[in-house]
């Protein structure tokens, strides 16, 4: 019996599937990069923020991803703290990715994303302190700058 030389079958729907998810996060990020949020209207409202007057989680994030892929590290911190340490973050996890598989940019979602509960509690707990803190009168720089 000789060894085969032809290359493993792949499933053509899970190696488009990257392409898409990539070319749908580039236009999505061009859009906000040209599109300023700051702009009254533009991109809508946080119903939370309308409701209670209170602060989401994600309120400021279109503004801080705004202001980070215009350059401006310090606004986006400013509009949201989170969002500049998650980006960071999802560069080296998908960063890392790539090293460890040692082939660069491949089928990322090829199997379904699980996050296990050991990720998931720590991150839910961090949103919500996040929100709490950040509704307490008089803390600095973690409020989302709208009215």
């Amino acid at each position: 019996m000789t060894p085969s030389t032809e290359a493993p079958p792949t499933d053509r729907r899970t190696g488009g599937r990257t392409g898409w998810w990539l070319a749908g996060i580039g236009g999505a990020a061009a859009v906000l990069a040209v599109r300023d949020p700051n702009t009254a209207g533009s991109y809508g409202f946080c119903p939370l923020k309308v409701a209670t007057g209170l602060d989401c989680p994600f309120c400021g994030g279109l503004r801080a991803t705004h202001d980070l892929l215009v350059g401006d590290v310090a606004a986006s911190f400013d509009q949201n703290v989170l969002v500049p340490l998650l980006a960071v973050l999802v560069v080296v996890l998908v960063g890392g990715s790539w090293l460890r598989r040692g082939r660069g940019p491949g089928p990322l979602l090829a199997r379904p994303m699980t996050l296990p509960t050991r990720v998931v509690v720590p991150v839910v707990a961090l949103l919500t302190v996040f929100t709490v803190v950040r509704n307490i009168p008089g803390v600095p720089f973690l409020g989302s700058g709208i009215g």
